[in-house]
């Protein structure tokens, strides 16, 4: 019995402490919730707590202006004309007339075979021609005497037909020695090996003193035309039908060649030609653009990314794409208003080039948007401008007096 007392006493206190402890907790909750509202409500009975702060942006004024409209694709160099320069008699390669990446011409000599043999197979047909026509000339009297000697009547008619037999025999040997003195001479003229095309040579690939034979898979060189030169590029095959309607109408393409990086330009030029055919696998046509490549920017086999003007926007608004924001409702920006906040404008967009894109609906010229700064800024933000060379303060009024124009101008 006094165990139980005992317990009871005990049970009584801890419950005790237990209540006072969560009353502490209760009072101390409430004050701390009161301090924190305290200020909440002195800045502003419940708005956002952004309004409240500035934030330092960038920002650019939307103008008007062109922008073109550009299908992309990956491409490669490729050279109108590759020629591997090959002998076309067998013989010992007696002179290299040229040097490995030099530009040549049409014409220029290259190399020499040695042409000996070819001048003593021309000295030895040249006298076989003579000694034929010896034969023939001798022949052609004989049948001029056997035909008087038939009027009369001193030979048979035989004897004439196998004399002029003999004169059509010896005609056709002094033609073939013709021919083959002209075979030679054409020996002769293979044995100097010129460029047949204009172009930029490529590493040697036999050495002086070396025999060369006609079949010889390598070859001497290879000569590649530079200039001009094309490019090879693909694009969707639902662009195809813009493009051939711009072709059917008589309209020259500008396609730009850029580096891997797309940072640099690499040369202009104007699309050539148009595939046969859509490559299944992938849903691309090829194109082909030429280049005059007058700086040797371009070099075969190069992997370039092309862009083919296809269009131009004319009188378009235009701001930079970094202003342009996209949110579960879309695409919007953050326009500058008179009071130094900022508010969300739904936009349309139309083309982006580069740096640049185009607004079909939403904004008006002359309106700033923020460029830079964005992720810090709701509905209603104060901002600061601090465009650079430009004055920068929170009591500036130049960002707003051009958002003010722009609205004063969309009213009227």
């Amino acid at each position: 019995m006094p165990e139980s007392v005992g317990f009871a006493k005990l049970l009584k206190r801890w419950l005790l402490g237990l209540f006072v402890a969560c009353a502490l907790a209760v009072g101390l909750y409430a004050l701390l919730t009161k301090s924190d509202e305290t200020p909440l409500r002195a800045a502003g009975q419940g708005q956002n707590p952004q309004a409240t702060r500035t934030v330092p942006v960038l920002t650019a004024a939307a103008k008007t202006g062109d922008i073109g409209v550009y299908l992309n694709g990956l491409g490669s160099v490729t050279p109108l004309n590759t020629v591997t320069v090959r002998s076309r008699v067998d013989g010992q390669l007696m002179q290299v007339r040229f040097k490995e990446g030099q530009l040549v011409h049409s014409g220029d000599l290259l190399a020499e075979i040695d042409a000996r043999p070819f001048h003593v197979q021309l000295s030895q047909v040249e006298g076989q021609m003579a000694r034929d026509r010896s034969q023939l000339k001798n022949a052609q009297l004989d049948l001029e005497r056997y035909r008087g000697l038939l009027s009369q009547g001193f030979i048979p008619k035989q004897q004439l037909d196998t004399q002029e037999a003999l004169v059509r025999q010896l005609e056709g040997m002094v033609q073939t020695d013709q021919a083959q003195i002209d075979n030679a001479k054409l020996q002769i003229t293979y044995s100097r090996i010129t460029a047949p095309i204009t172009g930029r040579i490529g590493l040697r690939l036999v050495d002086q003193g070396n025999l060369v034979r006609t079949n010889d898979a390598n070859g001497l060189l290879v000569i590649t035309q530079l200039q001009p030169i094309t490019v090879i590029f693909t694009i969707a095959e639902d662009s195809l039908p813009a493009v051939m309607n711009k072709l059917k109408a008589g309209e020259p393409l500008a396609v730009e060649a850029f580096d891997r990086e797309q940072k640099r330009k690499l040369a202009t030029g104007t699309l050539l030609t148009v595939d046969n055919q859509i490559d299944p696998n992938t849903g691309t046509v090829r194109l082909k653009a030429v280049f005059p490549n007058d700086d040797s920017e371009l070099f075969p086999n190069q992997f370039v990314n092309a862009r083919l003007l296809l269009d131009v926007k004319r009188e378009t608004t235009v701001v930079p794409s970094a202003a342009v924001q996209r949110g579960p409702k879309g695409t919007f920006v953050y326009v500058v208003n008179a009071d130094q906040t900022v508010g969300v404008r739904q936009v349309t967009v139309g083309v982006s080039h580069g740096e640049d894109s185009s607004i079909d609906q939403g904004l008006a010229p002359e309106e700033l948007v923020v460029v830079d700064g964005t992720e810090k800024l709701r509905e209603g933000t104060k901002v600061d401008v601090r465009n650079p060379g430009a004055e920068s303060s929170p009591g500036t009024d130049q960002p707003a007096q051009g958002a003010e124009k722009a609205r004063k101008g969309k009213r009227s």
